[in-house]
């Protein structure tokens, strides 16, 4: 499942007017082979306002006609009259197996560092049974629980459950639903709603959600456009419960 996203909101309100890579979406073919998807985006101003951001992106896919194995690399780095705002890194990879035409198995292992969100790192491991609503040669649109088990580690110490810690874990629940329909031939649009509440404080839980729309130009260019929305009942003292990035930008695959 996607992970927590903590960028301060200065960073966020830079980024938001500048070009940047959106949530590509590379292509899925049933056939065992190996498809890609990269991207690189940044920008630089100096003057009046001194700042600089760099974004890369890569999506790698192989799937057949039971199970897919997905991996993904993300880095978003920015600067702001001198200041770092904007440092994190994420690795992830997803395996999902259909025990039927419309039901299946995922498992899912994440890496995530973001130091200015005070997240020197977390390690995310989760499992559970999903649901196709929609599976047709236009998309799919998925849903699904499971459990999963989280580790931070955190930069500075912070208070959790009345006690300063510098490492929290906890397990999770996890509600999910996510869809990538084709809209038009040149049209497609991808959608994800994950849920995690903390099984250990009633009443904690993170939110995620992330959007993208995406026109095809070429056979491997499109168009994208991108928003993403990160919700943490309880962030820590001096961090705001949510954060909203709006993406606009390109996409390469490779297939």
């Amino acid at each position: 499942m996607p992970c927590n996203l903590r960028t301060p909101a200065p960073a966020l309100a830079a980024l938001a007017l500048l070009p940047a890579l959106a949530w590509g979406q590379v292509t899925v073919k049933p056939d065992g082979q190996w498809r890609h998807l990269f991207g690189l985006a940044g920008s630089h101003a100096s003057g009046n306002t001194d700042s600089s951001s760099l974004n890369l992106s890569g999506d790698s896919v192989r799937a057949t006609e039971v199970d897919r194995l997905s991996l993904l690399a993300r880095a978003l780095y920015a600067r702001n009259e001198g200041t770092t705002s904007a440092n994190r890194g994420v690795l992830a990879g997803d395996y999902n197996r259909d025990f039927s035409r419309y039901w299946f198995g995922f498992g899912r292992g994440e890496f995530v560092r973001d130091r200015p969100a005070n997240l020197a790192r977390r390690f995310a491991a989760s499992a559970g049974v999903g649901h196709h609503l929609i599976r047709d040669d236009n998309g799919f649109w998925d849903v699904s629980v499971g459990l999963g088990y989280t580790r931070d580690r955190f930069v500075d110490p912070v208070e959790i459950k009345g006690r300063v810690r510098d490492t929290y874990s906890r397990p999770e629940l996890v509600l999910a639903e996510e869809s990538n329909l084709r809209l038009t031939q040149t049209t497609s649009w991808r959608q994800k709603l994950a849920v995690l509440p903390n099984l250990e404080e009633t009443g904690t839980y993170r939110a995620e959600f992330d959007s993208a729309i995406a026109v095809a130009v070429t056979q491997r260019l499109s168009l994208t456009a991108g928003f993403a929305y990160r919700y943490n009942s309880d962030p820590g003292e001096g961090v705001r419960r949510g954060d909203s990035l709006v993406t606009t930008g390109v996409s390469l695959r490779m297939d």
